[in-house]
């Protein structure tokens, strides 16, 4: 079972997002972009790493470039358990 964006963000995970610029299959000279993004770890980024080597063994067109950015959501001192409940009436 996957965690919920909310249990990764409490574990460290932050957004990443990546623009892969790669060069077309039959048009070498062409260059397309794909945006990916994804819930990853910083500063090794495993999630990345695993697609980008994923696209290298499986993908026809080579990849010329990316660029990346990473952000918490959520940091330590953002986050707190509340233990009660208001009512209005």
């Amino acid at each position: 079972m996957s965690a919920s964006e909310l249990e990764l963000m409490l574990t460290g995970h932050g957004l990443t997002t990546a623009q892969i610029y790669y060069r077309m299959p039959d048009f070498r000279t062409m260059i397309q972009s794909y945006l990916w993004q994804e819930y990853d770890l910083a500063p090794e980024f495993p999630k990345l790493h695993g697609f980008l080597d994923f696209w290298e063994e499986n993908l026809d067109g080579p990849i010329h470039s990316v660029r990346f950015t990473h952000q918490r959501l959520i940091g330590p001192g953002e986050w707190r358990h509340v233990d009660c409940e208001l009512k209005l009436h």
